[in-house]
């Protein structure tokens, strides 16, 4: 799931570049270990589901889109392509609806990944689950739920503590 490593450049629990933001994950290890455990087990059930790692990459990236989050961005982008993923494929995501490159099983995940991060749109939410349903297992499907609302927690740790992406 999530690089357990977030941010490790210095020790303070303050952001760098004069921002004033507070590292969460700095500030509250103790919370921010939780959400790696809880990370890892999510990332036993996939596995155990048989949710394969691109598909897993895929729904990490689509939610950390929506939400903004440039540093999982990078770090699922890299992830992404270690596993194998195409720079095509990668590029399209945010208009994954508009392509063909996606599989039935990768699309329905998708869906099911944007509903859970947008849980309040009740249609969009129950086609979702009525499209994944349709290809995925009830395991798949919790595998999938799991997953976003892992990201989605991830997200909000970086967006909010401002975790900076600099070049190499």
């Amino acid at each position: 799931m999530e690089d357990s490593t977030a941010v490790t450049d210095g020790t303070a629990a303050r952001a760098g570049g004069g921002t004033g933001r507070v590292f969460v994950d700095k500030q509250s290890p103790q919370a921010y270990r939780a959400l790696v455990k809880t990370s890892g087990a999510v990332g036993v059930e996939a596995a155990e589901a048989g949710l394969d790692r691109i598909l897993i990459e895929l729904v990490n990236l689509r939610v950390s889109q929506i939400n903004g989050c440039a540093y999982c961005l990078k770090v699922h982008t890299e992830a992404a392509l270690r596993g194998g993923e195409t720079t095509l494929r990668l590029g399209v995501l945010a208009a994954w609806r508009d392509t063909e490159v996606f599989t039935t099983r990768e699309r329905a995940a998708l869906a099911l990944a944007e509903a859970t991060t947008a849980p309040a749109d009740t249609r969009a939410r129950e086609e979702a689950y009525a499209a994944a349903a349709g290809v995925f297992t009830e395991a798949e499907i919790s595998a999938v739920i799991w997953v976003a609302i892992t990201i989605n927690a991830f997200n909000r740790v970086s967006v909010m503590s401002g975790h900076p992406v600099r070049n190499p």
